[in-house]
């Protein structure tokens, strides 16, 4: 009965050891694009001092404008928090253009459907966490 006991026990840690370990997917669903040219370039981040920082991400991903939403995969992603970062690269330049003001002129947005006030949010608003496969949805702002 003891020797049952330890063994179901020992098995429970096995396998949390697994699950630990293993990897996920995030699917990441863009909306409300307007404009039905260009492409939409994604950054995940994993780290509080690099959002939204260009370059900083820890995986990006480029989708090609062909509708009104977009979608993308991230393997590989650990179990954590992470933000996203999203802009409407309408002009295929690879920058999100600002005015002079530094106010984005194309559509951007930022996980949890943040809106920014003045500033780019801060991680902690927009973090969510990886545990297991997940999918999010994402509205562009203008």
């Amino acid at each position: 009965m003891l020797l049952g006991k330890l063994s179901l026990v020992f098995a429970i840690f096995i396998l949390w050891g697994f699950r630990s370990n293993s990897t996920h997917t995030l699917t990441v669903q863009i909306t409300r694009i307007r404009h039905q040219r260009g492409t939409v370039e994604i950054g995940l981040y994993e780290k509080e001092n690099c959002f939204p920082k260009v370059g900083k991400q820890c995986k990006k991903g480029r989708v090609k404008v062909q509708g009104n939403t977009v979608t993308h995969r991230f393997t590989g992603l650990k179990n954590g928090s992470y933000a996203i970062a999203v802009y409407h690269d309408e002009n295929n330049d690879k920058s999100c253009n600002k005015n002079i003001f530094g106010v984005p002129t194309e559509a951007y947005a930022f996980s949890n459907n943040v809106r920014p006030f003045l500033s780019a949010p801060e991680f902690k608003s927009c973090r969510f966490w990886i545990t297991d496969d997940k999918t999010i949805s994402i509205r562009m702002v203008y």
